[in-house]
């Protein structure tokens, strides 16, 4: 199996490591530049005056409030220029629930800054105007990354996006995301769009942008209308309705890095018996036999995983997730999918998106944008026993959360919406 072999994309050799296009999340006690992303604790909301339905706070199975395992302010202006956004997935943790389907959740908050127009009529109308004032004239394209970060030595497969972990910093466009909802969408100009200026400067553009650190590679997005749809009104519970919250641990973000494997080491309680030992077999027969005894899924796992093995989570929008298993369900709908025959009988390795759960609110393909990993169980369970809150303890091997590809939610400015989104989870096998 080759060391380096990857469900994400964006690889770039350099001899002694190897960098990918995914973003690795790594658990602090210390308050960082952005205090929104964080595992545990409690989640804030976008506009604090309209949380989310309290029909997303229940576990599916027990009904009750569930626990915040993360919370990331994931805007993307580079894809959703127009739009604030944040994720969070939300965990039952009593015992009984454990391995159910609906004990573990998905969120997807929404907020529009800005009157959207689709991007196909825009371009009609403007198209329009031309074929009569004057002839067509093809015009160049603006450099996006070189407006956005003052650079031009991007490459085709890196992009500038904005930081999915930052707070609000310096985008395409000059609207203030954190001003207060506006009550009523003033009407948009038939013909010309004036800029928008801030009236209120935000102390969240203090924070450093999270693409200082790590550049995220992602094609472009579709761009197309959604319908909007509204939750029940139901209130968001008390605090005093919840469990008592995981430890709150912000994060800090880096760019992934694969040093060069170290040679596998055979567990003690692994007996391998060669079939001819006169015939002298090579540690790479050893290797081989040895993994052909394990979960390749769980090996490939643990081997990515052991190249930074502080990580709590992996974010790369629209990159691929790294499966704990590739026989659960979970494991074969995305494993199954990412392999996409050629004609001449061959295999080739494509995003690992493709059979998620369509978005149920629009209809749009889902595409991965993050995933916990199994450090994270170790950072947020860590002395709540010594403390008498031991809980049924989580006992899954990763949690996936698949997105809306177009994000969907209210239009009209400054109104929140919610949507919940897909969690793939792959849950412990006995002997992992």
């Amino acid at each position: 199996m080759d060391p380096y072999d990857s469900d994400s994309s964006g690889y770039e050799d350099e001899g002694d490591y190897t960098e990918t296009g995914v973003v690795l999340g790594y658990a602090s006690e210390e308050i960082i530049e952005d205090t929104i992303t964080h595992i545990g604790g409690w989640p804030t909301w976008i506009d604090e005056s309209t949380p989310p339905s309290g029909e997303f706070a229940k576990c599916k199975v027990c009904n009750n409030p569930m626990s915040l395992l993360l919370e990331i302010d994931a805007e993307l202006y580079e894809h959703f220029p127009d739009a604030d956004r944040r994720l969070y997935i939300f965990s039952c943790p009593r015992k009984p629930c454990n391995r159910k389907p609906g004990s573990i959740r998905a969120l997807r908050a929404t907020r529009y800054h800005k009157i959207h127009q689709p991007a196909q009529k825009t371009k009609k109308q403007e198209t329009e105007k031309k074929d009569v004032e004057q002839p067509k004239v093809q015009a160049p394209k603006p450099d996006l990354g070189a407006s956005l970060f003052g650079s031009n030595t991007l490459t085709s497969s890196v992009s500038a996006n904005a930081n999915p972990f930052s707070l609000k910093q310096a985008s395409a466009q000059s609207s203030n995301p954190f001003a207060a909802p506006v009550a009523s969408p003033a009407p948009a100009p038939p013909t010309k769009a004036e800029p928008q200026t801030n009236t209120t400067p935000s102390t969240s553009t203090l924070a450093e942008s999270f693409a200082d650190k790590v550049r995220v590679s992602s094609p472009e997005p579709s761009q197309q209308t959604e319908p909007q749809i509204t939750g029940p009104p139901t209130p968001w519970p008390s605090q005093s309705d919840f469990p008592t919250p995981y430890t709150n641990f912000y994060i800090d973000a880096e760019g992934e890095t694969l040093s060069r494997p170290p040679t596998p080491k055979i567990p003690e309680n692994v007996t391998i018996e060669a079939e001819d030992a006169d015939a002298g077999s090579g540690g790479a027969d050893l290797k081989d036999t040895f993994e052909s005894e394990l979960d390749k899924a769980f090996m490939k796992f643990s081997t990515r995983l052991a190249h930074n093995p502080e990580q709590v989570l992996r974010y790369e929008f629209r990159g691929s997730p790294v499966l704990y298993s590739y026989t659960d369900a979970v494991g074969k709908r995305l494993y199954e999918s990412s392999l996409a025959k050629l004609g001449n009988g061959g295999v080739k390795t494509v995003s690992s998106g493709g059979r998620m759960p369509r978005c149920e609110s629009c209809g749009a393909e889902r595409v991965f944008e993050v995933q916990l990993v199994p450090h994270t169980i170790s950072v947020l369970e860590e002395g709540r026993d010594d403390v008498g809150l031991g809980d049924g303890g989580m006992e899954w091997g990763t949690i996936i959360m698949g997105v809306c590809s177009r994000n969907c939610g209210p239009r009209e400015v400054g109104v929140v919406g919610y949507r919940e989104e897909w969690a793939g989870v792959q849950w412990e096998e006995a002997g992992k």
